[in-house]
Order: structure tokens, then C-alpha cells, then sequence
């Protein structure tokens, strides 16, 4: 009874953390596509572009202003809560299906950690994931935002490498997907809002508001768009253990994260040129490539060894490739 009980509680929280996952990410993705779509061309006074658009049956006309109407509307909605929850129901589901019995799923065969270091690791890297990148990002790197991303990407994939040689496969994907998570919410929660509440405070009292809020703000936005697909594949990954289970999970993830990175940056831009056109067939051809360098390897011939026939060990092809670089040097 307890294992059913637990099972319909995982689906419960799940199936939650689905759909505000889907309202965040999807109010995310249109709000970035509304941005790029905007009519430009001589504005109204006051506005920064317009769009119509149809859909479900009704004509819809959005305005932008450039900074606010004239007066405040009664009703203003703030996207928040879609984010707060996608994360609130995501750590119940690490505390679900990996916290409440760490030594099943979260540990790997053989740690050296107890169940009750491996949840406090894992809980500690979602809060010191957030002060890292949120230190980065307050940095002098925060106005170099090419480096900083590049820097970031290379952390987070150091930590699926540290992940992976104490946590499960699963463990390991899904505690860089949380790290990410967090990260985001923090963003949403501790510079997204606050800009935009000065902002709107500003408006209310006659005041310049302060350019630099907003500006951190879209930083931090432009990241979480990033991030989003590769969360979106962490939070699916458990269905293809090919890719977590492998022994080089980590560089799996690093592959998958760019080509879906790549395919991201070509929708942010299609909407200036196309110059960015090839980010879609070079992430197609990063996922054809890593579906093959992660198949399994053909069989060797059966050696001789002592009188007695030795099958070959098993592997895939990226394995075979360290194995090859490793023996040559």
C-alpha cells in the first residue's frame, strides 16, 4: 500500500511540476516572440510597436509602450507565479523520488557518500549554483555576456561531471536540471520582479526610473531563455537511458545543452535575418551525431586467450574513442 501510495504522490507532484512548467516556459517563449515581432515602423506617440493577431476565433491588437501609459491600468498582470511553482513543485519531486530514499535512486552503485550526505549535496549545490552564477553575473563579466555564457556553460557542465561520479545517472541529470531551475526562479524571483516593481513605483510617483534594473532584468531574462530548452530535455531524460546511463553521461548533456542552445538563438533571431539559419541543420546534425557516437560499438572478433574464447567487451563508440585516445598516450 505504501509503495502505491507513493507512486500516485510522484504522479500527483509530476504531473504539477508539468504544468506550470508548460505556463512558465510557454509565456516565456511568446513574450520573446510578441518582442521580435513587433511593428516598428512610425508608432503611435508613446508606444514602441504594435501587432495584431489572430487566434481561436478572435482579432487581437498588443501594444508596447515605451516605458508606460499615461496612467496606470487598475489590473496589471505580473508572470510570476507559473515560475514559483514550476520550482516549488520541482524540489517536492527530488524530495520524492530521490530525497526520501536517497540510497535507491540518487546515490551511484558504490559512493562513498551516506544517504544523508548525498541529500544535503544536492541540496547545497541548487543554493550555491544560484550565489555562483549570480556572483558572475554582478561581475565585470555581466557586460561581456558572450563570455559570461560561455563561462556558465562550463561550469554547469563541470558540475553534471561531479554530479556524475557520485549520483546515479538519473541523479545527476536531474540535479543539473534543478540547479538550472533555481537559478532561473532566483533570477525571476530576485531581479526580474524587483525591476519591474521600481519600475512600475517609479511610473506611480513621477520619477526617472533607475536604467539599471531593467537592464539586469533583461540580462537575466535573456539567459533563462536560453536555458530553457536544456531544462526541457533534463526533465525528459529519464526516458532515455542511453543518455544518462552512459559513462560519459556528462558530455552527452554538454551535446544535447548545444544543439539545443543553437536552435534557440536561430527563433530569438530569425526575425532580423536569417543569417543564423544555420543553427538548425548543425543542432540536427549534433543530435544524428551523438545518436551515433553513443550506439553501441559492433562486436569484436572473439580472442583466444589461455585455450579459452574471450568475448569482446561491451561499450558504445565514445567510449571506444577514450579508450583509443587513452591507449595512445
Amino acid at each position: 500500500m505504501e509503495a502505491h501510495l507513493l507512486e500516485w504522490l510522484n504522479l500527483s507532484v509530476r504531473w504539477v511540476h508539468m504544468i506550470t512548467g508548460v505556463a512558465w516556459i510557454g509565456a516565456s517563449f511568446y513574450f520573446v516572440w510578441l518582442e521580435n515581432n513587433l511593428n516598428r515602423v512610425n508608432p503611435k506617440s508613446g508606444l514602441a510597436g504594435d501587432l495584431w493577431a489572430i487566434h481561436g476565433g478572435g482579432i487581437y491588437h498588443l501594444e508596447k509602450y515605451k516605458l508606460a501609459p499615461p496612467t496606470m491600468p487598475d489590473n496589471l498582470h505580473w508572470f510570476k507565479w507559473e515560475a514559483y511553482f514550476t520550482w516549488m513543485s520541482g524540489v517536492a519531486l527530488l524530495c520524492v523520488v530521490f530525497y526520501l530514499n536517497p540510497t535507491l535512486y540518487l546515490l551511484a552503485p558504490g559512493s562513498t557518500l551516506s544517504g544523508t550526505e548525498g541529500v544535503l549535496l544536492g541540496i547545497g549545490s541548487l543554493f550555491a549554483g544560484w550565489f555562483i552564477y549570480s556572483f558572475l553575473c554582478d561581475s565585470a563579466l555581466g557586460k561581456r555576456p558572450a563570455l559570461l555564457g560561455f563561462i556558465l556553460f562550463v561550469l554547469l557542465i563541470a558540475a553534471a561531471y561531479g554530479f556524475s561520479k557520485v549520483f546515479s545517472g538519473r541523479g545527476a541529470y536531474l540535479h543539473v536540471g534543478a540547479v538550472i531551475g533555481t537559478i532561473m526562479v532566483g533570477n525571476v524571483f530576485r531581479i526580474i520582479m524587483p525591476a519591474q516593481r521600481a519600475l512600475v513605483a517609479a511610473i506611480a510617483e513621477n520619477r526617472t526610473p533607475d536604467p539599471a534594473l531593467p537592464a539586469k532584468g533583461l540580462l537575466r531574462s535573456r539567459h533563462n531563455n536560453y536555458f530553457t530548452l536544456p531544462v526541457l530535455f533534463i526533465m525528459i531524460s529519464n526516458h532515455f537511458p542511453s543518455t544518462y546511463g552512459s559513462q560519459y553521461n556528462w558530455l552527452i548533456l554538454a551535446g544535447i545543452a548545444v544543439a539545443a542552445v543553437l536552435v534557440r538563438h536561430y527563433f530569438n533571431t530569425r526575425h532580423n535575418s536569417q543569417k543564423y539559419a544555420w543553427t538548425l541543420p548543425v543542432g540536427a546534425l549534433a543530435m544524428i551525431s551523438l545518436a551515433y557516437v553513443t550506439g553501441p560499438r559492433p562486436a569484436e572478433p572473439i580472442a583466444k586467450h589461455g585455450g579459452h574464447r574471450v568475448p569482446a567487451t561491451a561499450g558504445n563508440r565514445i567510449g571506444r574513442w577514450f579508450e583509443t585516445r587513452g591507449a595512445g598516450c
